[in-house]
């Protein structure tokens, strides 16, 4: 996890760049720790500041479709505003909070397909330069965990997950994208819907977890989405029957969805979604935009081979061979080349 930038661009005759992520993944909300090494150039320099910035590939829709763009999401200052001789070198720590919406990229060891990185952005004689981006790790919170092992439990399966631009209205979204985790229905409930969206909005005292019926209209039906949303709390992960609690959930949201499409609505999506937990609920929607009727979601990795991630855990799909290389390859694009131009944050 490491990258190297020669700033000869600035005219600082050399001045390299080495940021070093710790190797363990993060969690949402949790502190991101690592050093950036500095090595000096040819002549003495004024590092004015160092920003770590977070970077995200995500999906905007428009009208024309679906494109993948960059965001940066957050900014961290690390250090600046001191003297560096020539060919003299330093390290200097960091640690920083991950916002507590950051998306998870890996589950029981295995990637996502989210891609996620980290750039170092130097300041050094009146002029800015950004180094390449270094790819970051975050595994679930406890009780994101906890959900997506009693959904495994039920029957349903991992089938790719992404990150889409916009917000979900009526929720705490802090940030300018959200994630879904998309799975497939268990054999209780593969003859009414297609597929789970799973989108969790943590925050420090717990976590909206929002989940989604995808659409199968029928001749008579609208053939919409259906919605509905949880509050959990970080707190009581232990003490709650997560198995029991998901299964309620997902019962409510597969008779919310029979229901919604029996009305044959066609009208707005502001009209989505109910949920009453015995940890909160409440009315929300997703921006029109986002899930008109007719979207589709593409592919992701994890379709194909199916195991079980743990005992009894959620089925996570893992590809093996030449299609593995191929999702490696395609996060990896993400962190080859300039990323620069593609930023929207």
């Amino acid at each position: 996890m490491v990258f190297k930038r020669l700033l000869g661009s600035l005219g600082v005759g050399g001045l390299a760049v080495d940021t070093v992520l710790d190797a363990d993944a993060a969690v949402p909300g949790g502190a991101l720790t690592g050093q950036v090494h500095i090595k000096g150039g040819s002549a003495d320099f004024t590092v004015e500041h160092i920003t770590l910035e977070l970077v995200a590939r995500v999906e905007v829709e428009h009208d024309g479709g679906e494109s993948d763009g960059t965001v940066v999401f957050e900014r961290f200052g690390v250090g600046g505003n001191f003297r560096l001789a020539e060919d003299e070198r330093l390290s200097i720590p960091f640690s920083v909070a991950l916002p507590w919406e950051t998306p998870v990229t890996e589950l029981y060891g295995q990637p996502l397909g989210i891609a996620l990185g980290v750039r170092t952005e130097v300041s050094v004689a009146g002029a800015r330069d950004k180094g390449d981006l270094d790819p970051l790790s975050v595994r679930p919170l406890p009780v994101q965990e906890a959900i997506l092992e009693a959904l495994g439990q039920l029957g349903f399966g991992f089938k790719s997950a992404d990150l889409e631009y916009g917000h979900i209205r009526g929720t705490g979204q802090q940030l300018p994208f959200y994630q879904e985790i998309e799975l497939t229905p268990s054999a209780q409930y593969a003859h009414q819907v297609n597929e789970i969206e799973v989108t969790f909005l943590a925050n420090p005292g717990g976590m909206e977890v929002v989940l989604e019926a995808d659409k199968r209209g029928g001749l008579f039906s609208g053939g919409h989405d259906a919605v509905t949303r949880f509050a959990v709390s970080h707190y009581d992960v232990g003490q709650v029957n997560w198995y029991a609690e998901v299964d309620g959930w997902m019962r409510q949201l597969i008779e919310h969805r029979a229901a919604y499409g029996s009305h044959g609505a066609h009208g707005s999506h502001a009209s989505y979604g109910h949920g009453d937990a015995h940890h909160g609920g409440g009315h929300h929607g997703h921006d029109g935009h986002h899930h008109d009727e007719g979207h589709g979601h593409r592919s992701g990795p994890g379709m194909g081979t199916v195991i079980a991630a743990g005992a009894a855990g959620l089925a996570v799909g893992v590809v093996g061979g030449m299609v593995a290389a191929e999702v490696v390859d395609e996060v990896g694009d993400f962190f080859e080349g300039d990323e620069e131009e593609g930023d929207e944050g």
